[in-house]
């Protein structure tokens, strides 16, 4: 008798499995264009002048199209060079103008988010897409939160600025997230970006199977663009990258941070 029952439960709880994993994969499911399994977009923050001098001279060998997250300040310093990545079709998304982050970065302390209101957030960003279309001639769609933080505030008059995010732009980008993102279910103004500066492909790789089984999008995110050095991304690795990515065997779409987000979106709207 006692035999029958632990068959019957062990029979019930593979039926269950099953039937939970099938439920899963049901829900998770996400058609990326072509035939594709993930997504990944290349993203680079703060107009660094390496990213025109050097970084958008090796997309452009590879016809592949980045997010640059940019301050018009710094554009300034390059101006060309990012007129001529905005004609290569590189996507031009908003980092704020003074790159305001908690004040406990002591460089910071001056421009502290603990000292801002959600009216002075919004008065910045709305102030950074008229100059940087003023100077580009494009306005952003794409935000990127400077340092990845979203507060405003301290203690209990502490807020959060992704609903003024959100009210602006199509998607807000994080930093040193840990996960890629689900395009079934992520919140388009609280996108995980994960790190690529100072790592080599190999490090990347792993990430980049693991999303593709889980039919992920993946926001890789950088600083400078070069051999080495602090907050570089390595153009050995991006190269590295980019041609595994553009290998057809490996099943991968490549595009800018706005590009997925509006396939997505419109993906959302037809399943509904």
């Amino acid at each position: 008798m006692a035999a029958k029952k632990s068959f019957f439960f062990y029979c019930f709880f593979i039926f269950f499995f099953i039937c939970n994993a099938f439920s899963f994969a049901q829900e998770s499911a996400f058609i990326w264009p072509q035939g594709k399994k993930m997504a990944i977009s290349l993203s680079f923050d703060d107009a660094r002048a390496s990213q025109v001098d050097a970084g958008t001279a090796l997309l452009d060998t590879y016809s592949v199209k980045a997010t640059f997250y940019v301050q018009p300040p710094t554009v300034k310093n390059r101006l060309e060079g990012w007129k001529k990545a905005v004609a290569s079709g590189h996507e031009i998304g908003n980092h704020s103008i003074t790159h305001p982050c908690s004040g406990n970065f002591l460089w910071s302390r001056k421009n502290a988010l603990e000292d801002y209101t959600l009216k002075q957030m919004r008065e910045q960003l709305n102030a950074a897409n008229n100059q940087i279309e003023q100077l580009l001639g494009v306005k952003p769609e794409v935000f990127a939160y400077p340092c990845g933080q979203t507060f405003v505030g301290r203690g209990k008059n502490t807020q959060s600025y992704i609903p003024v995010v959100a009210n602006i732009f199509l998607s807000g980008r994080g930093w040193l997230a840990e996960s890629p993102n689900d395009p079934s279910y992520c919140d388009m103004t609280q996108l995980t970006g994960i790190e690529m500066d100072g790592k080599d492909f190999d490090e990347i790789l792993p990430l980049l199977k693991s999303a593709k089984k889980a039919g992920q999008w993946v926001v890789l995110a950088g600083h400078e663009m070069g051999s080495n050095g602090p907050q570089t991304t390595r153009l050995a690795m991006l190269k590295n990258l980019i041609e595994y990515a553009q290998d057809p065997a490996n099943e991968i779409w490549i595009a800018p941070v706005g590009t997925v987000a509006k396939y997505v979106n419109e993906h959302r709207k037809i399943a509904e």
